[in-house]
């Protein structure tokens, strides 16, 4: 993929061979050839909302009721909506795509339809990656910038959750990226621009809010300069740049404006529908967290509590638990569905929201610092990146498939240095193997094995061949063999999980342990996430040669 060569014997015109027209011609063949496979109730949920959005007046929008899909992202994706059930064929129509109903009747018409909408969108993200490559500034910048634009284009993440399971998260990350390459390039009121339009159509992106926040107030509207000519108070009124203040205010406030105003009468449903906090901590299949961890080891004190007598009496004086909540084996397997009310633990103790946003937001925080301090494209991206760590391992109800939330901003900048290739080569084997129980069928097993284990070999070895390898760089050879002999075991974790599927059925045993291949990849994958965690950590709070960008 990445081209040899020395850079001096590379002229101008061969810099435009880097172009990801074909990587997208090839990704397309694959994602028309899974149009009629497997998807998931959220194939339902956005059929629902082209119906509510095609049907109702705009007043009615979050507060339609009629299905439990109801309307829950902000207004830009709602509009989003309303303007594909534009374009609608009367033979889908026909096909029952826009009737609001509690559960939808649909056939191979509403299928091709939708699975194109995915498609369509997609293009705003090759876009925004071509972009990223157009404006690299040199030929060895644009050969590491199509590496790393390649491995998202053609992300396993993308395919299992947009292209299988069914969602439009390509588009997302496209305006994403579009927010970070305008930061790159300075244009701050465009990188405010974009990320307000991306809150705007899906606000799980709070999540990365405080470093865009912190590095557009650092960058763009503080001036910290002190003038030792000029009195105290000339100096205290020149700390901040008030004209560009004022137009990144009013850039953000009006984008908020035209999403929300028009639902002025319905504001207080929209909130509701946007922040439901009656959900529980977890799901119940556990995205690969801190609370995984903690969910396991609370299912194993459990069995210990159940199946060694003598451990009772240490386990009771040391968590100080209800003991007759473990003789009800209905309500251990459903510790962990989220509902309010549920017990989410029985032996440790429980988790609260509080809890999870003081943690989260610490986290946060610590990252925010060093940003302030040092406002670079760099640190803000590895900013970035540690917000959706956070956010990912503490915060409360959080989805599996947020993984992309850390793994696609540190993807921009893993070529700067071949540090940070361990973290990276972790999280992303980790975090897209935690995807793959979102897709149980069959016939899309193969896909997603053979799909994710070809792209990880392939970037693997091109990420090592465009990585930058500094001079001072120390030996990392140990590090190295312990993250790729982990990554490895995941073939045991895939062996394992498979052989259960497929004995289940014979052997009524396996039938206890429903949830048992959930807990396996939850756990591996989480013990893999805190890790690269941790080493991501380390490199941003120690490593400054990394985040420079002069360097």
């Amino acid at each position: 993929m990445a081209k040899n060569g020395p850079i001096s014997q590379i002229n101008p015109s061969e810099e435009r061979r880097y172009s990801l027209k074909n990587i997208w011609i090839c990704s397309l063949a694959l994602k028309l050839l899974l149009m009629v496979g497997y998807h998931s109730t959220d194939f339902d949920v956005h059929r629902n909302w082209l119906a509510i959005t095609n049907k109702l007046p705009l007043s009615q929008w979050y507060t339609e009721n009629t299905s439990q899909w109801t309307l829950d992202y902000p207004p830009f994706f709602a509009y989003f909506e309303w303007v594909l059930s534009q374009f609608v064929p009367t033979i889908v129509k026909n096909d029952g795509c826009l009737d609001i109903v509690s559960k939808g009747q649909y056939g191979l018409p509403t299928i091709y339809f939708q699975r194109i909408t995915v498609i369509v969108s997609e293009i705003v993200l090759f876009l925004a990656l071509q972009w990223i490559i157009d404006t690299s500034s040199s030929y060895s910048m644009k050969r590491r910038m199509y590496v790393a634009t390649a491995s998202l284009a053609l992300s396993p993440g993308l395919l299992i959750i947009d292209h299988i399971h069914f969602q439009y998260n390509g588009m997302m990350y496209g305006i994403l990226f579009l927010c970070l390459n305008s930061a790159r390039l300075e244009k701050y009121l465009w990188c405010g621009f974009w990320f307000s339009v991306l809150l705007c159509f899906k606000h799980i992106y709070l999540y990365l809010a405080p470093a865009v926040f912190v590095f557009l107030l650092r960058s763009y509207c503080l001036n910290l300069s002190w003038n030792k000519r000029k009195n105290i108070f000339i100096n205290l009124l020149n700390l901040i740049q008030w004209r560009n203040s004022i137009k990144l205010g009013v850039v953000v406030i009006g984008v908020f404006a035209i999403a929300f105003l028009p639902f002025y009468n319905t504001l207080p449903e929209l909130f509701g529908r946007l922040f439901p906090f009656s959900r529980g901590l977890t799901h119940a299949y556990w995205a690969p967290n801190m609370w995984a961890i903690y969910s396991f080891v609370d299912r194993v004190l459990i069995q210990v509590y159940k199946k060694i007598p003598v451990s009772r009496f240490f386990l009771l004086k040391i968590f100080k638990f209800d003991s007759s909540l473990l003789q009800n084996d209905e309500l251990l397997k459903t510790s962990t569905r989220g509902i309010v009310g549920d017990i989410e633990f029985f032996i440790l103790p429980q988790i609260t929201a509080k809890l999870t946003f003081l943690l989260t937001l610490f986290y946060q925080i610590m990252a925010l610092i060093p940003l302030f301090l040092q406002p670079t494209y760099r640190r803000f991206i590895g900013a970035m990146t540690l917000c959706g760590y956070a956010s990912f391992l503490f915060g409360w109800h959080v989805h599996e498939k947020a993984i992309l939330l850390v793994n696609f901003p540190m993807t921009l900048i893993v070529c700067r240095d071949v540090k940070l290739l361990p973290a990276y080569n972790l999280l992303v084997a980790c975090g897209y193997a935690s995807l793959f129980p979102l897709i149980f069928t069959c016939n899309e097993w193969l896909v997603k094995v053979i799909y994710t284990f070809l792209w990880y070999i392939i970037f693997y070895f091109n990420f090592k061949k465009v990585t930058r390898i500094p001079k001072n760089k120390t030996s990392g050879v140990i590090v190295d063999r312990i993250v790729n002999g982990y990554i490895l075991s995941f073939i045991l974790v895939l062996t394992i999980t498979t052989l259960i599927d497929l004995l289940k059925n014979k052997y009524h045993v396996l039938k206890k342990f429903e949830f048992l291949n959930l807990m396996i990849y939850s756990t591996y994958s989480a013990i893999g996430v805190i890790s690269s965690w941790n080493g991501m950590c380390w490199l941003y709070f120690v490593d400054d040669s990394i985040w420079n960008d002069s360097t």
